[in-house]
């Protein structure tokens, strides 16, 4: 590990996205705080508890798990993409950085910039919504988590897309749609059992659970399954990553 060349990554992807902190940190605190205003105003009247919790806390504590998960993997997968494109990828590749170090700079920076926006986020929700932290220790995992996981696949995501489009194309179709179908706005115990099945195969859901649980107190699978196939998943992922970026996979030089 060299840690003079992944504490400079590590400042320099933070860096990043502080500088243009309206589209990094505030645009996603004002879309959190729409959507909830639209379900709550769309739905509140008609749905006021979810298994015994008021339906904007409900909303509230899922709508801060999806902030965590989009802007965590928004941040590591433009990073690297962008450097593809315009070409100063090859700042990653000439310094003396091992994969290891690159790997966990930058999936530390995605996951910073997801628990900043996240923690952001509570607090602006908070003044609408009477939510409060049931669980610290328990949210600061899920928060850690969940920011490493998404780092780590957009940093994964980022190296397979060779432009702008195909992220875009990931985005939409695998990272919106998972994120969204993981019990987000809803319980999974109303779904049909079959769905429910589906539903814990999705990583997301427990993700979203585990965070649910820290600021609620309710939680719709086991918690201690949910934390070891997370923990199984980040390594897995952060293995993949150190592998595919000491091969070169798409972003060697010939």
């Amino acid at each position: 590990m060299n840690f003079s060349g992944f504490s400079g990554v590590y400042h320099k992807e933070v860096k990043r996205f502080l500088k243009v902190y309206n589209q990094t940190l505030i645009a996603p605190i004002i879309n959190s705080l729409l959507f909830l205003a639209i379900f709550t105003l769309a739905i509140g009247k008609k749905i006021t508890v979810i298994n015994n919790i008021p339906f904007e806390i409900f909303m509230a504590s899922g709508l801060i798990a999806m902030i965590i998960i989009q802007n965590a993997f928004a941040n590591s997968s433009s990073s690297i993409t962008m450097s593809k494109v315009l070409g100063h990828i090859i700042d990653f590749l000439i310094p003396p950085l091992s994969a290891i170090s690159l790997t966990i700079a930058i999936c530390l920076a995605a996951a910073t910039r997801g628990i900043i926006v996240g923690i952001l986020s509570f607090f602006a929700i908070k003044i609408f919504v009477p939510i409060s932290i049931y669980n610290i220790p328990i949210t600061l995992i899920y928060f850690i988590e969940t920011g490493i996981a998404l780092g780590t696949i957009g940093l994964l995501c980022g190296l397979y897309a060779n432009n702008f489009d195909q992220m875009s194309a990931i985005t939409s179709y695998v990272i919106t749609p998972l994120s969204f179908l993981s019990g987000t706005f809803y319980s999974v115990t109303t779904l049909p059992p079959l769905w429910q099945s589906v539903s814990y195969f999705n990583p997301f859901f427990y993700m979203i659970d585990g965070i649910r649980y820290g600021l609620t107190g309710y939680h719709d699978s086991n918690l201690l399954i949910g934390l070891i196939i997370l923990t199984t998943l980040n390594i897995s992922l952060i293995l993949i990553s150190i592998i595919w970026i000491k091969s070169g996979y798409r972003i060697k030089i010939s």
